[in-house]
């Protein structure tokens, strides 16, 4: 019995669940002298799957640019299949905001370098990223837009 109260956190499987890679450009593009403009978009899904069993996903757009024209467009989704149990309602944000995404996280770095090494240019290294100050934040502005909502 005292099994079943004793909080569960435990990783099924991190896998790679989609990427693209675009050179919509080529190969006109890839002669350009230019250095190309880097854009980088994060993103971070969670969802359940069963009772107690969540998907956390974490994704990521790479557009580089020359002028106004892409040179490449990177999309890939990294996700980890986590066993979550008897974890009070009040951690649970946390858990799959900033614990599972850290899990994740360094897998999708290493395929989104690869996949744009393996297309011919040097590799973009996603930087470090501190999750739990991205959920943080991304509390405060839910709390916010709340606010609003809670006054009117």
């Amino acid at each position: 019995m005292a099994d079943q109260e004793n909080p569960v956190f435990q990783i099924q499987r991190v896998y790679l669940k989609d990427m693209s890679l675009e050179q919509p450009n080529s190969p006109a593009i890839l002669i350009e002298q230019e250095q190309p403009s880097v854009d980088i978009q994060l993103g971070v899904e969670a969802t359940p799957v069963a009772e107690g069993i969540f998907e956390v996903s974490v994704t990521a757009t790479v557009q580089t640019k020359i002028k106004d024209k892409t040179v490449f467009l990177v999309e890939a989704k990294q996700a980890g299949i986590f066993e979550i149990r008897n974890v009070p309602e009040d951690q649970m944000g946390p858990i799959m905001g900033i614990a599972c995404p850290q899990i994740v996280y360094p897998y999708l770095r290493g395929n989104v370098a690869d996949m744009i090494n393996r297309a011919g240019f040097p590799p973009v290294h996603l930087a470090e990223i501190n999750f739990q100050a991205m959920y943080e934040q991304q509390q405060a502005q839910a709390a916010g837009q709340a606010s609003p909502i809670i006054t009117q």
